[in-house]
C-alpha cells in the first residue's frame, strides 16, 4: 500500500491519500490548519483506517505529491551504516549505531528545489537513503517489537555541506539546514515490500550513476536501529529514521565531486519510487 501526503486540485490543504495500482487515489484525511499540522501524524493519532474507503476518489495524476511527513517529532539519521561506505571513507565500521538529527524544516517535497539557505554552506554532497516512518510508539522495544511498529518506507536524500561538516565539529547546519532532507515520493507500507533488507538503491547526478547499493549491506538492520534508539528516547508515530547511505558519495571521490547550482539529483529505490530534486545555491 502506498500512502502519500498530497495537495488535490484547487485546494491549499494537504491530504493523506492512498494510491491505487489502477491510477486512482482515495483521500483518507485532510491536514488541519494548525501551523505544526502533519496529516500523517494526525491520522495515526486519530486511528484513521488506512485501508478504508475514504471520503473522495481522484485520479492520482491530479495530485501534487508532497513530503510524506511534514512535521515529524524527530528525524534521526544513522551515520556510517553501510559497510562499503565506511570502507570508502577509510573508517572502521562502528561497533554501535551512530546517529545525528535533522529538523522538520529540512524536509522538502519530491520535485522541489533544494534552495541552499546561505552561501556559507559549501562543498555540497548527496547521500541517497532508505527512510523508515514509524507507525507506533517505541520505548525500550526489542528488535522483534520494533519490526511490528514500522508504518513503512520511503526515499530520502541527506544533503550535506561537507566543508561545515568538517569544520564545525558537529553537524547541525551541515546536515540540518532548511531544505537539506528531500523526502518522498510516498510511503510504502511494510506489508507492501517483499524484503526491506534487500532493497536496491541508486543515486544519479544529471543522469550519471554515482551510488549503487543494497540494504543487505547495512551494518545495523532497521529493527536494530530502532531498538537501540528506543533505549534512550521514546519514538512516536510519524517519526522518520534515515538508515544510512551506500558508497559513491562525492566527498569520497578522487578528486571530490560536489554539487553545483542546477545539478539534478535522483535517488531511486526498487519498490519505493524515485525522489528527484535540483540544487539551487545562493
Amino acid at each position: 500500500m502506498r500512502l502519500a501526503r498530497a495537495r488535490r486540485p484547487r485546494s491549499r490543504a494537504a491530504v493523506l491519500a492512498r494510491l491505487e495500482d489502477d491510477g486512482s487515489a482515495v483521500v483518507l484525511a485532510e491536514e488541519s490548519g494548525h501551523v505544526s499540522a502533519d496529516v500523517l501524524r494526525e491520522s495515526l493519532a486519530a486511528g484513521v483506517d488506512l485501508r478504508g474507503h475514504g471520503s473522495e476518489w481522484l485520479d492520482a495524476s491530479e495530485l501534487e505529491l508532497l513530503s510524506p511527513v511534514r512535521h515529524p517529532g524527530r528525524i534521526l539519521c544513522a551515520a556510517l551504516n553501510y559497510r562499503a561506505h565506511a570502507a570508502e571513507t577509510g573508517r572502521e565500521p562502528p561497533s554501535a549505531p551512530m546517529f545525528f538529527s535533522k529538523f522538520s524544516h529540512s524536509l522538502i517535497d519530491p520535485g522541489q528545489d533544494v534552495r541552499v539557505p546561505d552561501a556559507d554552506l559549501t562543498d555540497l554532497d548527496y547521500e541517497g537513503e532508505v527512510a523508515v516512518v514509524l507507525g507506533a510508539r517505541c520505548a525500550r522495544v526489542s528488535e522483534a517489537e520494533a519490526t511490528s511498529r514500522i508504518l513503512g518506507y520511503t526515499v530520502a536524500n541527506d544533503i550535506s555541506a561537507r566543508a561545515q561538516q568538517r569544520g564545525d565539529g558537529q553537524w547541525w547546519r551541515a546536515k540540518g539546514s532548511d531544505g537539506f532532507c528531500p523526502l518522498g515520493p510516498w510511503i510504502v507500507t511494510s506489508d507492501g515490500l517483499a524484503d526491506p533488507a534487500a532493497l536496491e538503491l541508486r543515486t544519479s547526478v544529471n543522469g550519471e550513476l554515482r551510488q549503487q547499493g543494497s540494504t543487505s549491506d547495512l551494518i545495523f538492520s532497521v529493527p536494530a536501529l530502532i531498538a537501540y534508539l528506543s533505549r534512550f528516547i521514546t519514538l512516536e508515530p510519524g517519526d522518520v529514521l534515515l538508515t544510512g547511505t551506500p558508497p559513491g558519495v562525492g566527498v569520497a571521490m578522487d578528486p571530490p565531486r560536489f554539487l553545483g547550482s542546477g545539478d539534478r539529483v535522483e535517488v531511486s529505490v526498487d519498490g519505493l519510487g524515485v525522489l528527484a530534486n535540483t540544487i539551487r545555491t545562493p
